[in-house]
């Protein structure tokens, strides 16, 4: 593969990690000629981090931390959790007994609320981590047992949800690893996106998209030569939890827009975003398996989605995390106190600034039975902006 001069400046990956994406490569090729030359975006995209042993997320390559691909909130600072659980103790244990975590990472999070809610008198029954990756399975059983090993026998592992649930339902940078399709406006036409195969190289290639996705383009009333995502995944993962809790609460954290500024004319490429050794760039067919995929959530399909749930707040994560009381947690140690204060205070500066994760990450709590004003949310809520 020829790299761009933009390509030129990622680091490297090994000879073994290379040899691992070109058995991807292969597997996503042999799937397109069987399906006749063309697979949808969503379709690669789910290849390209799920596909067993081989996909990003599946293979056991390090994906979080410094040592990995990007960091996550929970991952930059333990305030981020300690937060959260004031938040889930207004629930936990009751009316909701259980927390289940959609995807928990490496286990930092749920580590942090378990401390941080039994310090609060409000452990749950159950924590309960739905997890697809083997790898990281692996590394949250490693780390809780390390960190928190007094909650251990709380925690359970789970290959698919159980029917019913009473619980907080979490997912922190869940709903933007989903896959998405890819339309395209252009000459009074919606195209969609897919790939396809030219001289041994993964490519991007166009066809008439279907009535589905053609109708969600329309209704957004998406100008001329614009691309944008449809995530089908994320309103039909948001469905099925509303069907199954009760009662209980959704709480997804991510970065994403209402769909007026999700579909914004100014936004005419996309959101589509690839993370790579801690660099961004925008080509999802560079090594396939060993990048993150992502792409901005809609923020309004996820609250239309959650049929029969109330919409209990939505807002920035810097809004979300002060009502929360994460300032008082920060205030809690001592100023004089540098070895401790410092690192902490630089922690919530990236947490909470504008310019960092403060906007561009949202909260969003659906839920049933569940009394509001939640405490997440009972300032600066623009759950009307949905």
């Amino acid at each position: 593969m020829t790299l761009t001069q933009q390509h030129a400046t990622l680091p490297p990956p090994s000879a073994d990690a290379l040899a691992l994406s070109a058995e991807l490569v292969a597997l996503i090729s042999r799937e397109i000629e069987s399906a006749g030359g063309w697979i949808s975006f969503a379709r690669y995209m789910e290849l390209a981090l799920y596909a067993p042993g081989l996909g990003y997320y599946s293979a056991g390559s390090r994906k979080l931390g410094a040592a990995g691909d990007f960091i996550t909130a929970p991952e930059l600072s333990p305030l981020f959790g300690r937060a959260l659980a004031r938040q889930l103790a207004e629930l936990v244990p009751l009316p909701c007994p259980d927390i289940v975590e959609l995807g928990a990472g490496s286990g930092t999070l749920a580590a942090v609320l378990l401390q941080e809610l039994a310090a609060l008198g409000r452990s749950p029954r159950h924590y309960m981590i739905l997890e697809v990756s083997a790898d990281l399975r692996e590394r949250q059983q490693a780390h809780i047992a390390a960190t928190a090993p007094q909650f251990a026998d709380r925690v359970l592992w789970l290959e698919r949800l159980p029917e019913r649930l009473q619980a907080v339902v979490i997912g922190n940078e869940v709903l933007d690893a989903l896959p998405v399709h890819r339309v395209y406006r252009h000459q009074g036409r919606t195209e969609e996106i897919g790939v396809s195969v030219q001289d041994g190289t993964l490519v991007r290639a166009l066809r008439p998209a279907p009535p589905a996705l053609a109708e969600i383009v329309h209704a957004q009333d998406i100008p001329e030569d614009y691309e944008t995502e449809i995530n089908r995944a994320a309103p039909a993962l948001i469905a099925d939890l509303a069907r199954r809790i009760d009662p209980g609460m959704l709480l997804f954290i991510d970065y994403g827009f209402p769909a007026h500024e999700f579909f914004h004319a100014q936004r005419n490429r996309g959101t589509l975003m690839c993370h790579y050794r801690h660099h961004v760039h925008d080509d999802p067919f560079l090594w396939p398996g060993l990048q993150d995929i992502t792409a901005h959530v809609d923020f309004s399909a996820v609250a239309r989605a959650g049929a029969g749930l109330d919409l209990l707040g939505y807002t920035g994560q810097a809004q979300f995390l002060i009502n929360c009381g994460i300032t008082d947690l920060l205030a809690a140690v001592p100023a004089t106190d540098t070895a401790r204060y410092a690192p902490l205070a630089a922690q919530a500066q990236k947490l909470l600034s504008p310019a960092e994760m403060g906007e561009l990450f949202k909260v969003i709590a659906l839920g049933k039975g569940v009394a509001d004003p939640l405490l997440g949310f009972h300032r600066g809520n623009r759950a009307h902006t949905l």
